[in-house]
């Protein structure tokens, strides 16, 4: 992977770099953004918007379903996550966003959410993030095996699932909003490039 300034390799990253992140993807390669409140029907609506789009780009198949599944995931995320307060919603709401760069796809989300939640997700994202290929498909069988599903609705299988799919670290960020609320970002890169011989 090239050392340039637009590649995000940290783990962890500053508040700063979602709206730089959007500020580029704005000037240059963004497929979709959405800002605002998250339903299941707006989930659809941004899935259809973006196979559309893929579609009318001839996207390599291999390729679609890895980018499409991962955003089924993320926006799940969001749904499930997102702080539902209308006044909080309107002062810092949620965004996803899907853009392209050095023969990538950037598939990025964030969201208000109850500060209560943040250890947890942390966790589940470290733990999945210091697996390699193995061991994340080991951690996967293990996970549906034993139906680890907690309070956070099952985000223990898909964060597997993403990192699974995308071949990539998943990048995040917790920023304080208030003693309440944190505003939880995620970053997924994903190649551009057709798969050899399937997933």
């Amino acid at each position: 992977m090239s050392d340039n300034s637009n590649t995000f390799h940290a783990v962890n990253v500053p508040m700063s770099f979602v709206y730089e992140l959007h500020k580029e993807m704005t000037q240059n390669n963004i497929i979709l953004t959405y800002e605002g409140y998250f339903s299941q029907d707006i989930t659809k609506s941004v899935l259809a918007m973006t196979e559309k789009k893929f579609d009318a780009d001839g996207l390599d198949a291999s390729v679609k379903k890895k980018v499409f599944n991962i955003m089924v995931e993320t926006l799940q995320n969001i749904c499930k996550h997102q702080f539902a307060d209308e006044d909080e919603l309107r002062e810092t709401p949620a965004i996803f966003m899907i853009g392209f760069e050095d023969g990538d796809y950037l598939i990025l989300s964030g969201n208000p959410l109850s500060s209560s939640k943040v250890d947890n997700i942390k966790a589940r994202i470290e733990k999945v993030n210091s697996l390699d290929k193995d061991g994340l498909k080991q951690l996967y069988k293990e996970a549906r095996l034993g139906s680890t599903i907690s309070d956070v609705g099952g985000a223990g299988l898909g964060f597997i699932d993403i990192a699974r799919k995308s071949g990539n670290p998943l990048v995040y960020n917790f920023s304080k909003i208030n003693e309440q609320l944190s505003y939880y970002t995620l970053m997924v890169r994903v190649s551009g490039k057709p798969s050899e011989g399937g997933e």
